[in-house]
């Protein structure tokens, strides 16, 4: 039985503990596909929104694909990945206080 994740934006945790995890991975395929140049994420409190670049991050950071199938792998961009997968170093800013 998966754990319900209240509160968690940590996508690797979240799979790395079993936590409950509705897929919505599809979507970085479709923001790929927007060629634009800057994306606003606007939507009310815990709806999701910082578990999704958590999610981003971890798809896009040279320092996972080591642990790409582990992450992604039954998930939909596990299956469909993207040329962009792994591509890039990323910097994360945490500005919580």
């Amino acid at each position: 039985m998966k754990k319900i994740p209240y509160g968690m934006s940590n996508f690797r945790a979240m799979r790395e503990e079993g936590y409950l995890y509705v897929d919505k991975t599809m979507y970085i395929e479709k923001i790929e596909n927007l060629n634009s140049k800057y994306l606003f994420f606007i939507r009310p409190r815990r709806f999701g929104k910082s578990l999704f670049l958590s999610t981003l991050e971890n798809y896009y950071d040279i320092n996972n694909e080591k642990d790409f199938e582990k992450l992604f792998g039954d998930l939909y961009i596990g299956k469909n990945p993207t040329k962009l997968k792994n591509g890039y170093m990323i910097l994360k800013l945490n500005f919580q206080a």
